[in-house]
């Protein structure tokens, strides 16, 4: 779960400023707002589309644009699920007293990134995966299935606090996208994403 409030506070927000050179937490903080709490109860990507969608027309999105971008984002945009496998891998591997080098860790995490693009939405879909990147290290698919059912123990909060930040990420990047073109032609972004003295100096209201 820590490793997910790190994801969603510090490095997702990063790359929104590298691209936006803005400063991203109100984009962030609307993101986790509407779609993320919603994602939290939900736990499942796919049943967030909706919200999602609609958050994007709020956000003065193109529809064509992100009525590819957010289902498509729910199928494969999911870093929280790839933090999970590596992650609870990584923990099996130590209580088993396996050595985990860099680059093997490297490989985990490239691994459980690839492979989490595959898992589905729904509630605990990333657990499945598990026993794959467990293979890795060669630990046996019983021990890897006892991982599996350890993380469906804490999946009450380990989960939903995954759905929010593959959702409401979802979202945040369709955004940063779209609010980078957006910059390169000299259009003007939404009224949230400027402070209170850049609204008044460009007479924006909101």
């Amino acid at each position: 779960v820590g490793t997910m409030l790190l994801m969603a506070l510090v490095f997702g927000p990063l790359v929104i400023f590298l691209f936006l050179r803005r400063n991203p937490y109100p984009l962030v903080y609307r993101c986790f707002k509407e779609s993320g709490l919603t994602a939290f109860f939900t736990r499942s990507s796919a049943a967030n589309i909706p919200v999602n969608m609609q958050l994007c027309e709020k956000l003065g999105l193109d529809k064509d644009m992100y009525s590819v971008s957010i289902p498509l984002g729910a199928t494969i945009n999911m870093n929280g699920a790839a933090i999970t496998i590596t992650i609870m891998s990584m923990a099996a591997a130590n209580t088993l007293g396996i050595q985990i080098s860099l680059p093997a860790a490297i490989l985990l995490s490239v691994v459980s990134a690839l492979g989490a693009c595959g898992a589905s939405g729904v509630a605990g879909g990333s657990l499945l995966l598990i026993p794959m990147a467990c293979s890795l290290f060669g630990i046996d698919n019983n021990i890897a299935m006892q991982v599996v059912g350890v993380g469906f123990i804490i999946g009450v909060i380990q989960d939903s606090v995954e759905t929010c930040l593959n959702s409401a990420s979802d979202v945040e990047f369709a955004a940063t996208a779209e609010y980078h073109s957006w910059i390169k032609q000299g259009r003007r972004l939404p009224a949230f994403m400027y402070s209170r003295k850049e609204r008044r100096k460009l007479g924006i209201e909101g």
